[in-house]
């Protein structure tokens, strides 16, 4: 028997949703690695597996495995392809606020319309035991060692961790080099996600983001968040703020500590299918 699922993606971003509420699918690593092979599966940056929720408040749970097989906290882009796949299925409305269980916690949702989602992403985390970073204390940037070369990065948690360096031009070729080392360095205990972000002025950024088990992506969600959120800390952007990223753009609006962070973007469909496997 083969497995139905939906692709979609959010600004590039792109996945495979599962429907497990009634059933549970289970998947090693290695039927993973086979969904997400891009010649011989179907191929995905992540796959998202949509449970039945454990909280009473919640209308679902899911869960997300990346391309290699790994866990993720989570995935904010595809939070938001949830969310339009939950409508579609008749679960959540448009215009009406919903909890849903991520791997990182309860998250807030709303529909402005059939594919248009803003996530309630919760407050970004800059305490480095619980990002986690090997830092004694919190700072506004860090000094890190790559590959020889000395860098100054933030490092905040959106409920998964996030390295992000603030640059020039996001567009600078020694980018594609830095990412992969920043991923896995050793000062981040469970890896991280490398974002490279390019002030344009107080409401706009650029950015890039080289996402942990996945490579570099068309468009990182929770990375766009953690961007805005450190840059907010340092006072370099306002509390709404357009991010540009190679897929397209999203909405983060974050009035600073004490207060959650919302984003706001697209999610579309591609096409529905049953996976046969080999």
């Amino acid at each position: 028997m083969g497995i139905r699922f939906t692709k979609m993606h959010g600004l590039g971003n792109d996945f495979v949703v599962l429907d497990a509420r009634a059933s549970s699918q289970s998947l090693d690593a290695a039927h993973i690695r086979a969904l997400a092979d891009r010649h011989t599966g179907i191929g995905f940056d992540q796959l998202l597996i949509i449970e039945a929720p454990r909280n009473p408040s919640c209308v679902a749970a899911y869960s997300i495995r990346n391309a290699d097989g790994s866990f993720a906290e989570q995935c904010g882009n595809g939070a938001r392809c949830i969310g339009a796949w939950l409508h579609r299925s008749g679960v959540l409305p448009v215009g009406e606020d919903a909890k849903l269980e991520s791997p990182a916690g309860v998250i807030g949702m709303r529909l402005g319309d059939a594919t248009t989602v803003a996530v309630e992403m919760g407050e970004p985390e800059f305490d480095p035991e619980r990002i986690p970073f090997d830092a004694p204390e919190p700072e506004d940037t860090y000094p890190l060692d790559v590959d020889g070369e000395h860098i100054e990065i933030a490092a905040v948690s959106m409920g998964n961790p996030h390295a992000v360096l603030e640059v020039t031009d996001v567009a600078d070729a020694r980018i594609d080099h830095l990412g992969p080392f920043i991923t896995v360095h050793a000062r981040f205990p469970r890896g991280a996600n490398a974002g490279f972000v390019q002030v344009l002025n107080e409401n706009s950024v650029k950015l890039r983001v080289h996402e942990r088990g996945a490579g570099w992506t068309q468009a990182c969600g929770s990375g766009a968040c953690a961007a805005v959120a450190a840059l907010r800390k340092q006072g370099r952007v306002g509390d709404n703020v357009r991010v540009e990223l190679p897929g397209g753009a999203l909405s983060i609006a974050w009035q600073g500590p004490g207060h959650a962070l919302w984003m706001t973007g697209p999610a579309a469909f591609v096409f529905d299918g049953e996976w046969l496997g080999t």
